[in-house]
């Protein structure tokens, strides 16, 4: 039986229940206040007869009217019942076809439910979201997989050449071709780890714990102290208990590339790379700022695709793959947080992360 089907018998077998009930009251009442049998004198001449017996008359008058009204109420009940039903139900109608839509790969369908808010409305308006989300996230995914074909191939590619290269010329210094091919080795294994890392932020398979990002901002900034050394940086770590939950292994990878994009993306010399965590707001924040050339917004709006690096920033050997900030927004959002970018007047570059604040860390603290 469809929905449909159930909800008409319903609409009339409440419909049926309620007739009975009224005509049920109605014949108790006249039941009360009608007598047995009342004696009649026909007009005219008198003509002394048998009693009339007036309840079995009623009685007799009103089954096959009360029938006729049963049969009556069940006729509009099963009909009315059917044409409303399907005006309840033509929004899931609607929803179920855009189902099926997005089911056979079509994610630029909307449902558009017009009205009055209600329980459909909300439901289709949710479910519209939901593939607005899915169609955004089916582009990027597209754009990510053929930005990443692309750079794959390219050492790939390069290694290619310098084989044909050195196959070609027998003379060739045999100890810089090891260490070129060394290098291009090097850069696809850090590019197929980082995508790697990035699959499986998206795909939220870690388990949670209580972690305390002050911590964790501390271990990252001691890891890459060497690095911002040997660069004349200076590391500058500070701030509160910042208590939240999440992979501990992830937050620190986090944290360790927002610090290593902060110290390959400063100046020459003299910088300083700030690290700061606390509580505001209800969130965890951590919060990375380093000096540098001055950025527009426009330019850093895209600096958490995956790989844009950013062509207008100091660079050095040490740039990476261009998927840090990619990266450190997909763990964000994998712990149900947030990232800002925002660039420093005086240059340089500030990123916030913020992530829900985990309370019975706070307590037992």
């Amino acid at each position: 039986m469809s929905v449909r089907l159930k909800l008409t018998l319903s609409y009339a077998g409440f419909l049926m229940i309620a007739g009975g009930l009224l005509l049920t009251v109605v014949w108790v009442f006249l039941l009360r206040y009608v007598p047995e049998e009342i004696h009649t004198e026909p007009p005219g001449r008198f003509r002394p007869g048998p009693s009339v017996p007036d309840r079995t008359a009623l009685e007799e008058a009103f089954a096959p009217k009360a029938g006729l009204v049963m049969a009556l109420l069940l006729v509009f009940g099963l009909l009315g019942g059917w044409l409303l039903a399907g005006s309840m139900l033509a929004p899931l109608t609607r929803i179920t076809h855009a189902t099926r839509r997005a089911a056979d790969g079509s994610l630029s369908h909307r449902i558009g439910l017009e009205g009055r808010e209600d329980e459909f409305r909300e439901l289709a308006d949710a479910f519209d979201t939901m593939l607005a989300r899915l169609e955004a996230h089916d582009a990027e995914q597209q754009r990510f997989a053929a930005n990443a074909s692309h750079e794959l191939r390219t050492p790939l590619a390069i290694t290619q050449t310098l084989l044909d290269v050195a196959r070609n010329d027998p003379d060739r210094d045999a100890d810089e071709l090891v260490e070129r091919l060394h290098f291009v080795n090097t850069r696809a294994i850090d590019l197929t780890e980082a995508l790697l890392l990035l699959s499986r932020a998206n795909q939220r398979t870690f388990t949670r714990q209580h972690v305390d990002l002050s911590l964790v901002a501390e271990e990252a900034a001691e890891t890459l102290l060497p690095l911002a050394e040997k660069r004349g940086l200076t590391i500058e770590t500070s701030g509160d208990v910042a208590p939240t939950t999440g992979s501990h292994t992830l937050l620190l990878q986090m944290t360790t590339n927002l610090v290593h994009n902060a110290i390959v993306h400063n100046l020459p010399d003299r910088g300083t790379v700030w690290v700061t965590t606390g509580v505001r707001l209800r969130n965890a924040e951590l919060t990375v700022e380093n000096t540098g050339e001055k950025l527009t917004p426009q330019l850093i709006s895209t600096f958490t695709e995956p790989f844009q690096r950013g062509t207008q920033r100091v660079r050095s050997d040490h740039a990476g793959v261009g998927l840090g900030l990619a990266i450190v927004k997909s763990i964000a959002q994998a712990h149900d947080g947030h990232l800002t970018l925002t660039p420093r007047a005086e240059g340089g570059l500030r990123i916030t992360v913020r992530l829900p604040l985990d309370y019975s860390m706070g307590k037992s603290k």
